[in-house]
């Protein structure tokens, strides 16, 4: 018997982007139980990745000249993005998970103190010097899920680093709390407004703006010039996976592209011809559960894959799991620890397989992974 959809960080319900959902039901993230989370000695920390690299991170700040906010009109676009990238540095401080700012925020969403988000530990050192043993570096560009800050894909983005990939973070201003480097902390107007059919349009330009600023000639990161522009993933979680689809319609720049459990709003009419994996938790990605599933299948002409997790509800495929496995909290039928070992082994495996032209065994049917159902409908 499956169970009931519960979408769970550290005790918590995020609610989100799932088949049936209502717009009110996505703009918030509320309590599942009142019972008091136990008490633990240690911060939560992000899992070390597993490459062979180690991994730094810095900050970009991007405005998008003359394109407005969708959200705040009167203003031009602007976004922070969190790059993370394979360095020889392994002393230094270790970057912030987010900003105290960001966590009291987004810890009101969840009903959670938000010194609890805000002292998570990460593996990267701040600012270090990126390192390119090829002269290049393929390109990551994630995209995070409705409300949630960038923050949650932290592990993914450190994982890609880790194997030799420079990783892109995107923080949607206005579609969850962010901190800028002028001190200002943007709030979620877009949980305010309810207005989802704007947001996987307005985030396609955003993914391939930060395309631009990472690889034209005018590129806002120093170190741009390593990315090799041939070579370019996008990908994300929830809405954030939508609209990694709704890019690569309109950007052939990206090469392959992922979803982890995201209804897709705003489904592009047209086939796409490159590669998409599509990864469901077990309640929302059977076939016939999301209908917008099944007919994004039906319209990718290229190399796919359609995958449920078992045992995973909607966000165990970002730092949700292993944080509430660490915290005594998760609610999940699978480990979160594993849950995160799936994620990482997918989504690098991916990446691996569609830029570096790589075997990549977790991809097909595998006895080491039995968590993992694949579909053809």
């Amino acid at each position: 018997m499956r169970r009931q959809a519960k979408h769970v960080l550290l005790g918590a319900t995020a609610l989100a982007v799932t088949a049936g959902a209502t717009v009110a039901a996505i703009s918030t993230a509320q309590a599942e139980t009142t019972d008091p989370a136990p008490e633990t000695t240690a911060a939560l920390a992000v899992p070390a990745p597993g490459g062979e690299f180690a991994t730094g991170t810095t900050q970009l700040h991007l405005v998008d000249e003359g394109r407005p906010d969708v959200w705040v009109p009167e203003v031009d676009r602007e976004l922070m993005v969190s790059m993370w990238y394979p360095t020889a540095e392994t002393e230094g401080t270790t970057a912030p998970y987010m900003t105290p700012e960001e966590g009291d925020l987004f810890g009101a969403q969840l009903q959670l103190p938000g010194e609890v988000l805000a002292s998570v530990e990460t593996n990267s050192v701040l600012d270090a010097e990126p390192l390119a043993d090829d002269g290049t570096l393929p390109l990551v560009v994630l995209s995070p899920g409705f409300s949630f800050p960038r923050a949650t894909l932290t592990g993914m983005a450190e994982e890609l680093a880790s194997q030799g990939y420079a990783v892109a973070l995107v923080g949607h201003t206005y579609e969850a709390p962010i901190t800028f480097p002028d001190g200002r902390t943007t709030e979620c107007l877009a949980c305010v407004e309810q207005e989802v059919e704007k947001v996987v349009p307005q985030r396609a330009e955003d993914l391939s703006f930060v395309l631009d600023e990472l690889t034209g000639d005018d590129a806002s990161w120093e170190d741009a010039g390593i990315i090799d522009s041939q070579r370019i993933v996008v990908g994300g979680h929830s809405i954030g996976g939508a609209s990694s689809h709704r890019a690569m319609h309109e950007d052939e720049r990206f090469d392959a592209g992922f979803n982890l459990d995201g209804t897709f709003f705003a489904l592009d009419p047209h086939k796409l011809d490159r590669p998409f994996m599509m990864v469901g938790a077990e309640v929302h990605g059977q076939p016939g559960d999301d209908t917008t599933w099944d007919k994004a299948w039906k319209k990718l002409d290229g190399w796919k894959r359609w995958i449920t997790v078992d045992g995973t509800t909607h966000s165990s495929m970002t730092d949700f799991g292993p944080l509430g496995e660490q915290a005594g909290l998760n609610q999940d039928d699978l480990d979160g620890n594993r849950s995160n070992e799936i994620a990482r082994a997918l989504v690098t495996g991916f990446v691996d397989a569609h830029l570096r032209g790589d075997e990549a065994p977790v991809l097909d049917a595998n006895p080491d992974w039995p968590e993992l159902v694949f579909h053809n409908p």
